[in-house]
């Protein structure tokens, strides 16, 4: 693992710990050179499934994009990164579990759905990408049918 202070490549593991998931092995790492401590986590890999999206172009599941799209809509909202890394894996596993491919409407629908139980602003803001949403009416309308 290289050192993200001084890029050297000889770190040491100082302690491992398995996190609330099961899945994922949190490592406190030291670097050899400089003596810098980070952390590091390792998860299972899943199966490789393929996102069919809406023109019916297909490409290859990319947890980092999807993971990234949850962090901008949770931006400024102090997340719980553990709490995310948790539904991310539930959601892969349920997800690679009964298929080898999935659509984006549905990894969308699904992220909105847990998002809806993590954070008010991030599920409206997930959503307004989800829904595309063009104009504050679409806006007000979703918030109407959702929270009241």
């Amino acid at each position: 693992m290289r050192c993200p202070k001084c890029k050297n490549f000889d770190t040491k593991v100082i302690d491992s710990r398995i996190a609330e998931d099961s899945t994922t092995i949190r490592r406190r790492r030291e670097c050899e050179k400089c003596s810098a401590r980070f952390t590091t986590f390792e998860r299972m890999e899943f199966i490789n499934f393929l996102v069919t999206k809406n023109s019916w172009e297909k490409e290859m599941y990319d947890r980092t994009k999807l993971q990234r799209s949850i962090m901008k809509a949770l931006h400024k909202r102090m997340p719980d990164i553990e709490k995310i890394e948790k539904i991310l894996n539930e959601l892969e596993n349920e997800w690679a579990s009964n298929k080898k491919w999935i659509t984006s409407k549905r990894i969308g629908k699904d992220v909105l759905n847990k998002l809806k139980d993590v954070d008010d602003v991030a599920y409206i803001r997930f959503a307004s990408i989800y829904h595309n949403f063009d104009k504050v009416n679409d806006f007000i309308k979703f918030i109407k049918e959702e929270f009241e």
